[in-house]
């Protein structure tokens, strides 16, 4: 009896964070009511102050849980030859990806953590894949990757103008590869144009700045 009160508590709970996760996302952090996430996960008030508290109780579960499970799939995109890049995320959870949509854009402290995390773990990236170009501990490779992490995270912030310019949701699971895509060709116009004549004055003008 016991152990099933704990399991049903254990599904009880993670019903109330998902619900939450969900109106945080669509709603926004200061919008939502402890009552709109009890509604939303079929239980009471009660049963969601009994687990979180309050409703800051409750967004820091959600932070702690989406900054653990993107932060390290961004780590083990970064480890592979052929890093997935956001579309890695996109795949891990929908619902995460758009609950960090929305942290970004109001600047909570999780917004703040996964983006600290997301550089860290581009500059890793950055300096074993280019050591030459990217020196470890340089000032040249934390740029950079800060730079690559903002456009990148970016692309999360600003997903309804996304969306509304290439015509589908770009945060919705069938569409996950839409902005990698794009991205791509981006990229790869970037570098046929860096071995160009003008992109080699440009990269001698400003190469070293």
């Amino acid at each position: 009896m016991d152990r099933d009160r704990a399991l049903d508590d254990l599904t009880a709970r993670a019903r109330i964070r998902d619900a939450a996760l969900a109106q945080f996302a669509e709603h926004g952090i200061k919008a939502t009511r402890l009552q709109d996430v009890a509604r939303a996960a079929g239980v009471s008030i009660g049963l969601v102050q009994h687990h979180y508290g309050t409703k800051d109780g409750l967004r820091d579960a959600c932070d702690s849980y989406v900054l653990e499970r993107l932060v390290q799939r961004a780590r083990d995109e970064a480890a592979k030859p052929d890093p997935g890049g956001l579309a890695a995320l996109y795949e891990g959870s929908e619902l995460m990806v758009r609950y960090l949509a929305r942290a970004l854009a109001e600047g909570s402290p999780a917004a703040e953590e996964f983006f600290a995390g997301a550089a860290r773990v581009t500059e890793e990236f950055l300096t074993s894949t280019w050591p030459d170009r990217f020196p470890p501990g340089s000032a040249k490779a934390r740029d950079a990757a800060a730079v690559m992490s903002a456009m990148h995270a970016g692309t999360i912030v600003l997903h309804p103008y996304l969306s509304r310019r290439m015509g589908v949701d770009v945060l919705a699971r069938e569409h996950t590869t839409a902005i990698g895509a794009a991205m791509a060709e981006v990229y790869t116009a970037m570098g046929e144009f860096a071995r160009s004549e003008a992109g080699r004055r440009l990269t001698e003008e400003h190469g070293d700045d």
